[in-house]
C-alpha cells in the first residue's frame, strides 16, 4: 500500500452552495489530516463542513462543522484525522453569497 501526502482540495467558497472539496477516488483510503479555512473578508462570516459516506445526499447526520465563525481577516484550523473510503464526500459551504473564504484540505492517500 502507497501512501501520498497531498493538497487533497482547495477552493474559493463565495457562495451558501454546498461544494464538493475532495472525494476520495477508487481504491483508495484517505486520512484528512487538516482543513483550513481562510477569511479574506472585512466582515466575519461563517461555514459549514460535511462528510458524506458514499456520496450520499446531504442529510444532519453529515456535519462536522456548522456555522462555524471565522472572524474577519483571520482563519479557522481544524486538525481533523478523519479516515475515508472510495466515494466518501467531503463538502463545505460559505453563510451568504457575499463570502470570501478560502478552503484548504491536507491529508494521506493510500492506495489499498
Amino acid at each position: 500500500m502507497a501512501s501520498s501526502y497531498k493538497t487533497l482540495g482547495q477552493l474559493d467558497l463565495t457562495s451558501s452552495t454546498l461544494t464538493d472539496l475532495y472525494t476520495c477516488p477508487s481504491s483508495t483510503e484517505t486520512v484528512v489530516s487538516t482543513v483550513i479555512i481562510a477569511n479574506r473578508s472585512a466582515s466575519a462570516d461563517t461555514f459549514r463542513l460535511a462528510m458524506r459516506t458514499d456520496g450520499d445526499a446531504i442529510s444532519s447526520k453529515h456535519w462536522l462543522a456548522y456555522d462555524v465563525p471565522v472572524a474577519a481577516n483571520d482563519s479557522t484550523t481544524l486538525t481533523l484525522g478523519m479516515t475515508m473510503v472510495a466515494t466518501d464526500v467531503l463538502s463545505v459551504a460559505a453563510a451568504g453569497t457575499a463570502s470570501e473564504l478560502s478552503i484548504n484540505a491536507f491529508g494521506a492517500e493510500v492506495t489499498v
